[in-house]
């Protein structure tokens, strides 16, 4: 029943954007826009050693400012924040891996949604863990806080003998995990398969067991945006549309993902 009322509103909300893109002669011009991000979340968004700002999200954005013909401005923030700031106007849009649900879809709105990644543990190789209450009862898993995984985990496994601990941002979750302090991490696949696993503290580590799909989670990830801001949410929408016509998104989402996370229709 929840993931028909969340198809629903995400079938609710596409078609809003579709009227939008209707009134795209007319639509304000947006000069700027500032994108919150979570630099601790390769290969979405991370920090090079001089600082700088990369990946998959920040190239997203960056196209997507360039095409709209704005200039991108991108603040850092912890992710379990961002909703509360954003609601605070310290930005205007979140641009950070992050998921559409029933319970954020009650506090902000979204755009139409960009791409979709799976939800998955990271193990120790050869543990035989799989993602269900009774796996990992008497375990420890460690998530980042705000995430779709930290509410998953709260509901379906805590009730259940598993000990879910939060983290402030996902390096912490990772060294936790290395140090021998966490059993597992429950996060996105894509962020584990081409960020922690690609590096050398992860070659003890993979992806452990099926994917995990629930209406907790969701269906694919999009821009979050302020509840009414329909002049950003039509000129994202467009600009993402335009993005994906001309071939842009095809070309970044290569150069991060050995799989496509496009959003199949």
């Amino acid at each position: 029943m929840a993931s028909s009322r969340l198809t629903a509103r995400l079938r609710h909300t596409l078609a809003l954007a579709v009227l939008a893109g209707c009134a795209f002669g007319a639509q304000a011009k947006i000069d700027q826009v500032r994108f919150a991000v979570d630099p601790t979340y390769p290969p979405f968004e991370s920090k090079t050693p001089q600082g700088k700002l990369v990946g998959f999200d920040i190239d997203l954005g960056n196209a997507l400012c360039q095409q709209m013909q704005a200039k991108c401005v991108w603040v850092e923030s912890q992710f379990d924040g961002m909703i509360p700031a954003l609601k605070a106007r310290k930005f205007d849009a979140i641009l950070s891996d992050m998921g559409i649900t029933e319970e954020r879809l009650k506090q902000i709105d979204f755009t139409v949604p960009l791409y979709d990644t799976h939800t998955q543990l990271i193990a120790r190789k050869g543990s035989g863990l799989l993602p269900t209450a009774e796996s990992l009862k008497g375990k420890t898993v460690g998530v980042e806080q705000g995430t779709v995984q930290e509410r998953y985990a709260l509901a379906k496994w805590q009730p259940h003998g598993v000990q879910v601990v939060p983290y402030g941002d996902q390096a912490q979750v990772e060294s936790d995990l290395i140090s021998g302090r966490l059993d597992v991490v429950f996060t996105d696949a894509a962020q584990a398969a081409n960020g922690f696993l690609k590096h050398p503290q992860g070659k003890d580590f993979e992806l452990a067991g099926p994917i995990v799909q629930d209406p907790i989670i969701g269906p694919g990830t999009a821009i979050g945006l302020r509840k009414g801001d329909t002049e950003l949410k039509t000129a994202l929408d467009n600009a993402f549309a335009e993005l994906k016509k001309n071939g842009t998104f095809d070309k970044i989402q290569k150069q991060y993902f050995a799989t496509d996370i496009s959003i199949q229709q």
